[in-house]
Formats: C-alpha cells, sequence, structure tokens
C-alpha cells in the first residue's frame, strides 16, 4: 500500500500501516503520558491537603495510602517515559487542574460543616473517574 507523504513522495510499509500513522500514533501515546504524568504530579500535592482537611480518621487514612499510591503512579510513568527512549516531560492538564480546583472550592465552602467529609469524597471519585478514563 502507497500513500503520499507531504512532500509528494510515496511511502509504503508492510502490512499497510503507515509510518505517518505510526508517527501520529507515538505522538499521541506521548501526548497522553504527558498529560497524566502532569496529572499524576498534581495529585501528590492535592491528595495530602485533602487528607489534612479531612475530619474522619478512615478517610485520612485513605487519602493518605492514595497519596502514596499516586508517587507509584509517578515513578510507573517516569519509567513508561523511559521505556519510550523520551525524558520525562510533563504537559499541563486542564482536566485535573479543574478537578483540583473545584476539590479546593469544596474544601473552603465546606469547611467546619458535617458535610465537608462527604465533600472530598465526591472530589475524589471524580480525579479517580479521571484517572480511569485516561489510563
Amino acid at each position: 500500500m502507497k500513500k503520499k507523504t507531504s512532500t509528494g513522495s510515496a511511502k509504503s510499509s508492510k502490512d499497510g500501516v503507515q509510518d505517518d500513522n505510526n508517527k501520529d500514533l507515538r505522538q499521541l501515546l506521548e501526548d497522553q503520558l504527558a498529560d497524566i504524568y502532569y496529572a499524576e504530579k498534581k495529585l501528590t500535592k492535592a491528595i495530602p491537603k485533602m487528607a489534612k482537611a479531612a475530619k474522619n480518621e478512615d478517610l485520612q487514612q485513605g487519602f493518605t495510602d492514595h497519596a502514596e499510591e499516586t508517587a507509584g503512579h509517578v515513578e510507573r510513568c517516569e519509567q513508561a517515559f523511559e521505556s519510550l527512549g523520551i525524558p520525562a516531560k510533563a504537559k499541563k492538564c486542564e482536566a485535573i487542574e479543574g478537578l483540583v480546583k473545584e476539590a479546593e472550592e469544596l474544601m473552603t465552602e465546606f469547611k467546619g460543616s458535617k458535610a465537608l467529609d462527604a465533600a472530598l469524597i465526591d472530589a475524589a471519585q471524580k480525579v479517580e473517574h479521571y484517572e480511569i478514563a485516561t489510563y
């Protein structure tokens, strides 16, 4: 299978997979890895704040445990960058920025309220769903 490149020359590859398509997929992989790397690094700072704000001891411990898991996610992202032969580089993730901002607003809005822990759980679930969707 042959395809014209932007320079006008024809390129062919085995099984019809184009080099340009592979490049595009590689760029997508690197872009998404940089995005989740940013998100995980951001969460290593946000989750301890949520643990500190929580009133329930079990919830505090859950956040503390999750912060440790998140540090492991950062390390795995760095290993993935290394496997790809590129330096670890974060790309600002607007989605996680919004989710962390929302969590911070909830912590402020419900500070001292009986609903604070529920608000923290809500915020954490949203972040977790984002992570699930991304991975």
